[in-house]
C-alpha cells in the first residue's frame, strides 16, 4: 500500500503538476480503480487537491510537511524577522522563494490588506522567466537549467519576455545590478523586485522579493530595502 501511494505522489514533478486520474494511474502503474480509491484517501487528507476540471494537484498539507525539511525550516526561521521589517517599511507583499528544478517555489509570504493581490500560492510552481524571484534564481542557476528555461519561454502576458537573446541580456543585468525586476510579466497590474539570498560560499540559495502594483513601483527605494533585508537573512543563515 505504501509503495502504491508513493508511486502516485511520484507522478507529480516539475513538468507534471496537474494530472488527470488516468495520467496518474498510468504513471504509477496502477489500475484506474485502485488509483481512484487511493486518490480519494489522499484528497481527504489534503495531500492532493482535485480542481474544478477534475485534475489533481499537490495539496497544502503535503506542502506544509515539505516545509519542515531542515533547509526550508531554517530559511523560514532566518527570513521571517527581516521579512516582517521589510513589510513594515513598505506595506507591500514580501516573499521568499527557492528554485526547484525549472520553477520557483515560495517558502514564506507576508501579505497585507492594502497590498496588491498576488497570483502565487503555497507550493505552486512559479515560472523562472516571468517573476522577480525566478529571474534572480535563474541568473545564478547552473547552465543546464538556464538552457532548459530558455527553450521554454512561455508567453503569459504581452509583457512576458520570450526572446532568448533578450532574456540572456536580462539575466546579465540582474547579475550586474544585484536585483531583478518584472513589470506585468506574470499578471497585469503587478510588478516585482527581487534580490538574491546567499548561503555558504556565496551560493545563491533563495530570492527575496516585493510584489507591488505597477503604479507604486519605486525600483531604487525597494531594491535598497530588499538588499538590506537579504543581507540580514544571509547573516542569520550563517549562524
Amino acid at each position: 500500500m505504501t509503495a502504491r501511494v508513493l508511486a502516485i505522489l511520484a507522478a507529480f514533478d516539475e513538468q507534471h503538476h496537474r494530472l488527470t486520474l488516468s495520467e496518474i494511474a498510468a504513471a504509477a502503474g496502477l489500475p484506474v480503480s485502485t488509483a481512484h480509491r487511493l486518490l480519494g484517501e489522499l484528497e481527504s487528507w489534503d495531500a492532493l487537491q482535485r480542481e474544478a476540471d477534475g485534475r489533481y494537484v499537490v495539496g497544502r498539507r503535503l506542502w506544509k510537511v515539505g516545509t519542515l525539511a531542515p533547509v526550508a525550516r531554517q530559511l523560514r526561521e532566518a527570513s521571517l524577522p527581516a521579512m516582517e521589517d521589510l513589510y513594515e517599511a513598505t506595506h507591500e507583499n514580501v516573499q521568499i522563494a527557492v528554485r526547484e528544478g525549472r520553477h520557483a517555489l515560495w517558502v514564506e509570504r507576508i501579505h497585507g490588506r492594502a497590498s496588491v493581490p498576488t497570483l502565487s500560492r503555497p507550493g505552486a510552481p512559479l515560472p523562472l522567466h516571468a517573476t522577480g524571484v525566478g529571474k534572480v534564481l535563474l541568473a545564478w542557476a547552473p547552465r543546464d537549467v538556464v538552457e532548459a528555461c530558455l527553450d521554454e519561454l512561455t508567453l503569459i502576458t504581452r509583457y512576458t519576455i520570450t526572446e532568448r537573446g533578450r532574456m540572456l541580456r536580462e539575466l546579465a543585468t540582474v547579475r550586474r545590478l544585484g536585483y531583478a525586476r518584472t513589470a506585468e510579466e506574470l499578471g497585469y497590474g503587478t510588478c516585482s523586485l527581487a534580490v538574491p539570498v546567499y548561503g555558504q560560499g556565496r551560493q545563491v540559495i533563495a530570492a527575496l522579493a516585493i510584489v507591488t502594483s505597477t503604479v507604486r513601483s519605486d525600483p531604487q527605494r525597494f531594491a535598497s530595502a530588499l538588499k538590506v533585508a537579504a543581507a540580514s537573512i544571509t547573516r542569520r543563515m550563517a549562524i
